[in-house]
């Protein structure tokens, strides 16, 4: 009884349910907070706002406070009430909670009773906590025993032999049960089967990080290998380069120095003279000094031999200095061909690509080096040979069908382009994915319109592109299946790279949009 009052008093008065977060109003009564707001809106409406505990009149919209005393007080209710509801056994005397519920029986069963009952019938068991409503026919209130595989619903007897199912295909719940669950068991067959693939390529792509990793290394130490010889045959030839210069400074030097020690010994004659000529002009005696006048022609300073002019004494030439630097660099670049060749180096070195006038569509002016392909309005006038394109295509004179190729292309003057690489059988006089290049399995392609992205076989791939590309380099090496791609900035970027097998002469090809110009750069 008290319990009973207890949920009065946690009763709303206004929809009668126990409170959802209460609020109290000044007048102190309280309500649910969505009762009291809707019923307030409506008053408001009206223009008389009143309390709908004992009909208090208020003058504005009701101040709402959260009741906090009442929260903690309906939590504690509802997790009593909660308690409450665990299912008890239906045949013992003192109260044992039960572990299953007959759905035939309705009836709930401790451990030891259901032992009991599942050795007389073969009833369906769940668990206690399943309501039996929910497994009852809404209309004949009888047990669903039932699947019905045209309304995926489940139904009862009276539902298949005279209900709205009658005349339907339905299975008992089990085998329904079990069928479904045998599709679900594939299901996770097949989803299990795509994790191993999934597994699988986590491997090889670890696999394949592992191996660049190791690639990247292995060309980090050919680098260092490369640049430190060119660091000592540069060093050689540096060293053997001052040690002329120094020699020659030392030729220089040692020649300056014997005329200085020359000119130091012309200095000391011309000072013994000068104290001669000044003994003489110290004489009082005249007899004494004519007498020694007569010798002047000996002291005369002219018979000195002065060196007047440094350029005497000779100076280093550079000319012989960087003759020899020269000569050395000549070696040097002999050298790097060695290098290249002992260090096995990938060198993307140029082909000669010239365009075909004669697979060039009327629309595409090709110039006089046969290097450049300008888009024009005005049709050229060009017989309709079998090789010529219907759309706005040109491919090289020069077919690939062997070997490694690179070859670079100017864009910067087109608004949009489209290039890459096509078998020579593909079709030539449909305007199509047939023939445009990258749509069909016979050309690789990479297109530029804004966004960036490479195509086959009319698949598309987004790239990222962070900068307008001005020029495109192609590198081909046909036996090896791989087709690259790369901008030509500083660094080179790598944009991306085919791999394939390719079966037919590959020509360099090209789609010239209109107000759009792409070159070959010799």
């Amino acid at each position: 009884m008290a319990s009973a009052a207890l949920k009065e008093e946690q009763s709303s008065s206004i929809c009668l349910n126990l409170y959802t977060e209460p609020v109290s109003l000044k007048c102190g009564h309280n309500f649910c907070q969505d009762c009291i707001v809707t019923a307030s809106d409506t008053q408001e409406k009206c223009g008389v706002i009143t309390c709908q505990e004992y009909r208090e009149e208020h003058t504005e919209h009701p101040v709402l406070e959260k009741s906090k005393k009442l929260c903690n007080i309906e939590d504690g209710f509802q997790s009593t009430n909660q308690e409450k509801t665990e299912t008890l056994c239906t045949y013992c005397d003192l109260p044992e909670q039960a572990v299953k519920m007959c759905l035939q029986c309705e009836s709930s069963f401790c451990e030891r009773h259901l032992l009991k009952h599942s050795r007389l019938v073969d009833h369906v068991v769940v668990e206690p906590s399943v309501t039996l409503e929910n497994r009852k026919c809404s209309i004949h209130k009888e047990i669903l025993k039932y699947y019905c595989l045209g309304d995926m619903a489940s139904v009862c007897v009276s539902c298949c032999l005279m209900g709205q199912h009658k005349g339907h295909q339905v299975e008992l719940l089990n085998e329904a049960t079990e069928k479904k669950k045998e599709e679900l068991r594939k299901f996770i067959e097949r989803l299990n089967s795509d994790v191993q693939e999934t597994d699988e390529s986590i491997r090889n792509l670890r696999n394949y990080k592992n191996e660049e990793k190791n690639k990247a290394a292995a060309v980090a130490k050919k680098v260092n290998e490369m640049f430190g010889d060119i660091r000592r045959q540069l060093d050689v030839l540096e060293w053997k380069v001052l040690c002329e210069v120094f020699k020659l400074e030392k030729q220089v030097s040692l020649s300056v120095s014997r005329l200085i020690q020359q000119l130091e010994m012309q200095k000391n004659e011309i000072s013994k003279k000068i104290g001669q000529v000044e003994d003489l002009c110290n004489t009082t005696d005249p007899f004494t000094f004519l007498e020694k006048e007569l010798d002047m022609d000996k002291l005369s300073p002219g018979r000195c031999e002065v060196v007047s002019d440094v350029r005497d004494a000779g100076g280093l030439d550079e000319t012989p200095i960087f003759q020899m630097i020269y000569k050395g660099l000549l070696l040097f670049a002999d050298s790097l061909t060695d290098l290249k060749i002992k260090q096995q180096f990938s060198v993307m070195e140029k082909s000669d690509i010239q365009l075909d006038i004669n697979t060039a569509h009327i629309n595409i002016n090709i110039s006089e080096d046969l290097r450049s392909a300008l888009h024009t309005d005005k049709g050229q006038k060009r017989p309709n040979c079998p090789e010529r394109f219907a759309c706005r295509q040109v491919l090289s004179t020069r077919s690939f069908s062997s070997g490694k190729h690179y070859w670079e292309v100017d864009v910067s003057q087109a608004k949009k382009w489209l290039i890459g690489v096509v078998f020579n059988s593909i079709e030539r006089k449909k305007m199509g994915k047939e023939s445009y290049i990258g749509y069909n399995a016979k050309s690789w392609g990479l297109y530029e319109n804004n966004f960036f992205r490479v195509c086959h076989n009319n698949i598309h791939k987004l790239k990222e592109k962070t900068t307008p590309i001005e020029a495109i380099g192609i590198y081909l090496d046909y036996e090896a299946g791989i087709l690259s791609f790369y901008e030509l900035c500083d660094p080179i970027r790598h944009l991306h790279t085919f791999t394939a097998t390719f079966t037919e002469p590959l020509h360099a090809a090209f789609y010239v949009f209109p107000g759009s110009c792409i070159q070959i750069i010799p």
